[in-house]
């Protein structure tokens, strides 16, 4: 059984505190809720993490790559994994927050990363996430990276749209209840309009937890909208 367990966390470039300041506070309950998470994906002994986000295009990165935070005030680069002269600058967002979070487990196990298209349709994430299932060669741990909806509130990067909160609570019950079929229903159009950057990697674990079969049972840990920005933490493990 390569897929042992999965994480879901966020990725605002807040919660790295340099980015975020004199505000880093204000974000404490969910960078522990995150490393929490990180810390329940360890427990189940992988031999391998992946980390999957959304990105311009679907494609893998190599164990060198790296992202940077240049382009949020901070000039700091964030490496995957290995340090060496093969890697590139070429991590997105979702991916180098995600390299971040792992990066302060301290944990010395293998990364690799995928990035899935942001418009993939729901086919499209389930055959990914069957194909990333069947790829693993060995135990495998999921830290699946991916914002809700930005239109929680005037505020909000999206402005105010009176459907994110329905939408919300529906991902946050499916993240909970570890419903794939739930996940795999979201709709791609609405999801774009609600500026929900989680709804394509949600999709993609909801294609690999299928193809791996079995029972699973999520436990969602952390559910909050501030700054108009739906934020869910929750892990995923066999039943």
């Amino acid at each position: 059984m390569p897929l042992v367990a999965a994480a879901v966390c966020p990725h605002p470039p807040l919660l790295v505190p340099e980015v975020a300041g004199a505000a880093a506070g204000e974000l404490d309950h969910l960078r522990a809720a995150c490393d929490a998470a990180v810390t329940g994906l360890l427990a189940a002994e992988p031999e391998v993490i992946l980390l999957l986000g959304s990105g311009p295009a679907t494609e893998r990165f190599g164990a060198a790559d790296y992202g940077s935070l240049r382009g949020y005030g901070v000039n700091r680069y964030v490496r995957l994994w290995h340090t060496n002269c093969s890697g590139i600058e070429s991590l997105p967002l979702s991916l180098t927050i995600g390299a971040w979070l792992v990066g302060r487990s301290g944990t010395d196990l293998p990364r690799l990363a995928r990035s899935v298209a942001a418009d993939a349709s729901p086919a499209e994430c389930a055959e990914l996430g069957a194909t990333i299932e069947a790829e693993a060669a060995g135990r495998t741990a999921l830290l699946v990276l991916g914002d809700g909806s930005a239109c929680r509130g005037v505020r909000a990067p999206g402005y105010d749209d009176p459907r994110a909160e329905a939408y919300d609570e529906g991902v946050a019950r499916a993240l909970a209840d570890a419903d794939a079929d739930a996940l795999l229903g979201l709709d791609p159009a609405v999801s774009a309009e609600l500026k929900a950057a989680g709804r394509a990697p949600w999709q993609v674990l909801a294609g690999a937890v299928r193809a791996a079969g079995g029972d699973w049972r999520g436990r969602l840990s952390h559910h909050e909208a501030p700054y108009g920005v739906a934020y869910f933490v929750a892990n995923w493990e066999r039943a």
